[in-house]
């Protein structure tokens, strides 16, 4: 085998990968057949209506969940082969809502992402509080640190997940719709901040037009299939818009990538509206 053929074969094996995986729940098939291989260091986004199986495709890539068939690696290794401690070392997860009846302020909730990295009953390393300090830096919290996280709203215990997260310094980020609650400057600040990271990131979203400004390719589910795969400008056309979500859109190319704009026009079964369209998330 040529050196060229090796390294081939070793960056197929490199990161997180899903191999036709399925789900099934109460004999209802969740997900069916799904493949996804993000390539390392890219930002790759999940649409799909509610239902579609965004959250359980998640939950299989973290290792939460087992697939029905399929499997799940991690550098070619299976999930179900690794300890969790191993995972978590790697893949660290964002889910929609996180709630604690335990009385922690910001700083104890982002040092449990350094737990993968200690062991037990053990204090924080300087290389573990190091980990928590820039993490609050990077997410804007610093100045929070010592705040109750039942003083928080929502958008602000996003934000800590956040921090949470980054604090676990992973190579992958797992973020199911991370933009819900929070305001349109910190979902830029967000998406901003997670593209900007020397991650492989697989973020669930709503939003048509901020997974098409930041992610360099889309999977699109319906029904627990992938019905659409590849970059941006290649997946969002108004004929899958209208497929897929049942809605009329126009949809432009911006002039500096190509990336395309999704302006909404209404549902399929009501008319236009007389007045100018908008471009509100869905």
């Amino acid at each position: 085998m040529t050196t060229e053929r090796v390294e081939t074969a070793a960056t197929a094996e490199v990161g997180l990968r899903a191999g036709r995986v399925t789900r099934t729940v109460d004999g209802r098939v969740i997900l069916d057949g799904v493949s996804i291989s993000p390539a390392p260091g890219t930002t790759v986004g999940l649409l799909g209506p509610n239902g579609s199986g965004k959250s359980t495709l998640l939950r299989l890539l973290s290792g939460v969940l087992t697939p029905a068939s399929g499997v799940v690696t991690l550098d070619g290794s299976p999930l179900g082969e690794l300890g969790r401690r191993d995972i978590a070392r790697r893949i660290a997860v964002v889910e929609q809502q996180a709630d604690t009846q335990v009385e922690l302020n910001v700083l104890d909730v982002v040092r449990l992402g350094r737990t993968p990295h200690r062991r037990a009953w053990t204090p924080p390393s300087p290389a573990d509080e190091e980990a928590v300090r820039d993490a609050l830096a990077r997410t804007g919290l610093a100045d929070r640190a010592h705040q109750s996280w039942h003083t928080l709203s929502g958008g602000e215990r996003q934000r800590v997940q956040i921090a949470r997260a980054l604090a676990q310094e992973p190579r992958e980020l797992l973020l199911d719709e991370p933009t819900n609650h929070l305001d349109i400057q910190h979902q830029l600040d967000l998406l901003n901040l997670v593209t900007s990271l020397p991650l492989t990131s697989v973020v669930a979203l709503h939003d048509l037009n901020l997974a098409a400004m930041y992610c360099d390719r889309l999977v699109v589910l319906r029904e627990g299939r992938v019905v659409a795969a590849g970059t941006p400008g290649d997946v969002l056309t108004e004929d899958l818009v209208a497929e897929v979500y049942g809605v009329r859109t126009a949809i432009t190319r911006d002039g500096s990538g190509g990336r395309p704009h999704v302006r909404f026009l209404g549902t399929m079964s009501r008319p236009a509206p007389r007045e100018s369209a908008h471009t509100c998330p869905e």
